[in-house]
């Protein structure tokens, strides 16, 4: 299985001068959370997130992955502390601003109504704005991301598991953003699938986007992200490369496990 890599996104996207928007990636972007807090669930979290990286927010139940990724996407008031995107005040940016550069896929997504594939899709294109030739591009180029072009006219409701989280995806891709906030994108997918969307979200980090993703999988946060922030607690008790934030100590420590990493890096398998 092989998604296709996403030779659309580019490091310089358009602008549009009438309202004064500007899509190109920044190289050296970052998105930084200070000393957040969120009671019962946040303690103080204090880290830069970069992009052009894949990250993964790791962590058992209940450590405050959720939270964290939705404070980073702007989506929660803050009992204290702040977050930056590029800089600005996440919570003075302007609602459509902060849409079109921050693409956000919650854990489970509800929809009241029983659209198609593509006009789901099509939602991610509502910060835009941009005409419906630009509107089409961007779609086409979501859904072909995501396999999902026979399925474009296909109801919601008549979609596997796989196919409604791919759609699901479709719909942040379409919008185009800088960041790329995923909580479990994987819940739902077949292992293809699965390593297929891996690579997927490397190569747009490797194009200029940030990703980051909430994963409980810890081989594939091993072998397939470039960094890895572990939470208990609502706070970070470790962050670095994978083989450091998910070490056979840290594993004990975090998730009262005793595990053993066996095989080379980048190909790594967890035994317990």
């Amino acid at each position: 299985m092989s998604i296709p890599a996403p030779t659309s996104v580019r490091v310089e996207r358009s602008r549009d001068t009438a309202r004064g928007i500007s899509t190109s990636l920044d190289a050296n972007g970052t998105l930084v959370c200070n000393s957040i807090e969120l009671p019962g669930r946040l303690g103080g979290v204090s880290i830069t997130l970069n992009q052009n990286e894949v990250t993964a927010i790791c962590g058992p139940n209940g450590a405050g992955k959720s939270s964290l990724l939705t404070s980073l996407a702007g989506l929660v008031p803050l009992a204290s502390g702040e977050v930056r995107l590029d800089g600005e005040l996440m919570a003075s940016l302007a609602l459509d601003d902060r849409a079109r550069r921050v693409g956000y896929l919650p854990q489970q997504a509800e929809l009241a109504w029983d659209i198609s594939v593509e006009t789901l899709a099509g939602l991610g294109r509502l910060p835009w704005k941009l005409g419906a030739e630009a509107d089409r591009a961007a779609i086409d180029r979501a859904l072909g991301a995501m396999q999902l072009e026979d399925l474009r006219h296909r109801p919601l409701s008549k979609l596997s598991g796989g196919e409604r989280a791919r759609a699901m995806l479709a719909r942040v891709l379409a919008g185009e953003p800088c960041w790329l906030l995923a909580d479990e994108p994987l819940a739902n997918l077949d292992l293809a699938h699965q390593i297929a969307l891996l690579d997927h979200f490397r190569a747009l980090a490797g194009q200029g986007l940030g990703v980051v993703l909430v994963l409980h999988d810890l081989a594939q946060a091993m072998n397939r992200t470039d960094r890895v922030v572990v939470l208990q607690q609502g706070r970070v008790v470790a962050d670095g490369a994978p083989t450091e934030a998910l070490s056979e100590a840290v594993i004990a420590k975090v998730w009262g496990v005793s595990a053993r990493w066996l095989g080379e890096v980048g190909a790594r398998a967890l035994v317990v």
